[in-house]
């Protein structure tokens, strides 16, 4: 099978960062089969600490994070569509985000991983991590970090 026949992995978190990821990929290596994933959240501490209270209220809240992530794949899955991807949607979940990702890419040989960042930068980004760059460090494949608009460095020049 040649590379251009294996989907690209195209991270959709429903932000729109995500989606100038999307137009963006689509610009750059044209038309061509696109898996569209969303990585289920994890429970928050509040949601956790009351599925250790009850099995069936952890695993509500679970199967409402899983469809969550479905739908925010489903309509990251329409854009890609309309920026010219054949695209399909995929949902899962991981703790953390990078890792269910860089398994995903895995399962599909991906040729490229598709991913936004938010540009956060210097403790704004350690207390808040980057999953696209836990993605790019672990993934062993080309990724692709597509940053906000008119991001640039601290001191203004791009460094």
């Amino acid at each position: 099978m040649q590379t251009n026949d294996k989907p690209i992995l195209i991270c959709y978190d429903g932000s729109s960062g995500a989606a100038r990821a999307i137009e963006t990929a689509a610009a750059l290596v044209g038309p061509r089969r696109a898996v569209v994933l969303d990585v289920a959240s994890s429970m928050t501490p509040a949601e956790s600490l009351a599925g250790t209270y009850s099995a069936m209220a952890g695993a509500a809240l679970a199967e409402t994070h899983a469809a969550e992530a479905v739908r925010i794949a489903a309509e990251g899955t329409e854009i890609a569509r309309s920026s010219g991807f054949d695209a399909v949607a995929r949902a899962t979940r991981a703790v953390p985000t990078w890792e269910g990702i860089v398994e995903i890419a895995d399962e599909l040989d991906a040729p490229v991983i598709v991913i936004g960042s938010r540009g956060l930068l210097g403790l704004n980004e350690a207390v808040h991590g980057s999953v696209s760059h836990q993605v790019a460090g672990h993934a062993g494949r080309p990724v692709l970090i597509v940053p906000p608009p008119g991001k640039r460095g601290a001191d203004g020049d791009g460094r």
